[in-house]
Parts: C-alpha cells; structure tokens; sequence
C-alpha cells in the first residue's frame, strides 16, 4: 500500500497485522472512531423501528375507533 513517486514509495506501510491495526499510533482514534458511527447507525436503526411499530399501533387504533364511529 503507498503512492510511489520517483521511483520511491510513500505512504503507509504495514509490516504485520498489529501493525494495520495500529494505524502508526492512531488505531485507537481511528478504530474508536468507527465503533462509535456504528453505534450511532445502529442505534438510529433500531429508534426507527421503535417509531414505525408506534405509528402502525396508533394507525391501528384510529382505524378501530373510526370503524365504531368514534372520532
């Protein structure tokens, strides 16, 4: 992995698994940095599911009362 320019190669090397992970130093920012987007994606996903069965169960319930002649 790298760029190579006159004939040299710059950019990042990793020499080992650990050393991917790693990240030169800033795994921990870079890692932690995906671990949060990803919480933050599920979680959005999972309040949006909260949010469809709340809607689907008032829908359900406006439906009965208008069916009975309730407004």
């Amino acid at each position: 992995m790298g760029i190579r320019v006159e004939g040299r190669s710059i950019g990042m090397k990793w020499e080992s698994l650990s050393d991917f992970f790693a990240m030169g130093g800033y795994g921990l920012y870079v890692w932690g940095s995906y671990l949060v987007a990803m919480i933050c994606i599920i979680g959005e996903v999972v309040l949006i599911r909260g949010r469809k069965r709340t809607l689907y169960k008032h829908l359900g319930q406006k439906r009965r009362s208008i069916l009975r002649g309730e407004k």
